[in-house]
């Protein structure tokens, strides 16, 4: 309840903002118009952000046909945290990484890159689509998107107030007081849109643990994730930073001056307190919490040594093909993820 009230505070900053600056640029009037295009702009974002973002970030839908076992994690995740299954989408990126989007868990999305399913384990897979399930539960996905529409819309408009409101001499707060508006208030809004999305990300680690039963892999995940995000660009993030804060791990932080103004906590905090959960897991190890939290069959057959024989580590997990690069595939061969 803290949480949705702390967050419904932030998107008024976020809407107050583009109306100061409408006002700076036009008076009243200019008040008026912001507050019509603000509202307008989040019905938009509520029934297309899903569409919006997935384009964006070059995302294509992937068929259980083409990677059943993935379908297989989703669905059985998805029972787990008593949501829908969303749709699944696959992203050409070479960056290992995830990230939600969706108005509600019945019309929800998650996309994960080919570079998360060649890199991670299968059980560091499953924490990550934990957490972006985690996410979708909450309804983080219609937050975040909203809130980043928003704040980019603050930037632009107040590129526009640079060059028209603030050489206006009858603006309220007068020309110098112009300026400075509307160099601070994308500023302001790139803070809101951080504080939104740290609070967001440490809950959806401890939900996604509790939905994957598995603390410690989602921490495995965030470091190894982290890890080659700084080595490797994510080239559809960096066309729009602004979603950067979508993604389990900020996709930018490879790039200098990106940690500055990070959209996401320090990983370090995510994983200690991650492993914080594992050992109080592990305590009172005779509970039926693990009964509660169905771990994947994958694993539970390694455990008791039915699992088949595994691929070589360096072979990698097969990446799910999309609609256009199954025309060019063989069609016969088959792998873990289908």
């Amino acid at each position: 309840m803290l949480n949705a009230i702390r967050t419904t505070f932030l998107l008024a900053v976020l809407t107050g903002l583009f109306m100061a600056i409408g006002f700076v640029i036009g008076g009243t009037g200019g008040l008026m118009l912001a507050l019509m295009i603000a509202l307008m702009m989040n019905l938009f974002s509520f029934w297309n952000s899903d569409k919006i973002v997935l384009r964006m970030q070059n995302a294509q839908a992937i068929s259980y046909n083409q990677s059943p076992d993935l379908y297989e994690m989703v669905g059985r995740l998805s029972e787990n945290a008593g949501i829908p299954a969303p749709q699944i989408y696959l992203i050409q990126s070479d960056q290992p990484n995830a990230f939600a989007t969706g108005r509600n868990p019945e019309n929800a999305a998650v996309a994960v890159s080919t570079g998360l399913i060649k890199r991670l384990d299968y059980d560091e897979i499953e924490a990550v689509v934990a957490h972006e399930l985690a996410h979708i539960r909450s309804r983080d996905t219609l937050t975040m998107t909203i809130t980043a529409t928003l704040a980019g819309a603050i930037s632009m408009l107040a590129q526009f107030g640079l060059f028209f409101g603030a050489r206006n001499n009858n603006s309220p707060i007068g020309p110098i007081g112009s300026i400075l508006m509307v160099i601070v208030a994308p500023l302001a809004a790139l803070l809101v849109q951080m504080a939104v999305s740290r609070v967001r990300e440490y809950e959806a680690d401890r939900d996604g643990a509790e939905i994957c039963g598995n603390p410690e892999a989602l921490a495995r995940a965030l470091d190894k994730i982290a890890t080659h995000a700084k080595q490797i660009a994510n080239p559809y993030a960096r066309r729009s930073p602004g979603m950067a804060h979508m993604y389990i791990i900020n996709p930018l932080i490879g790039q200098r001056g990106d940690n500055l103004f990070s959209t996401h906590p320090d990983v370090k905090n995510r994983i200690a307190a991650l492993l914080d959960m594992a050992k109080a897991q592990r305590v009172d190890q005779n509970t039926v919490q693990n009964e509660a939290w169905p771990r994947s069959r994958h694993i539970e057959a390694q455990q008791t040594g039915r699992a088949h024989k595994k691929a070589p580590r360096s072979a990698g997990w097969r990446v799910p093909q999309t609609a256009r690069d199954d025309q060019e595939t063989d069609k016969t061969s088959k792998g873990p993820w289908g």
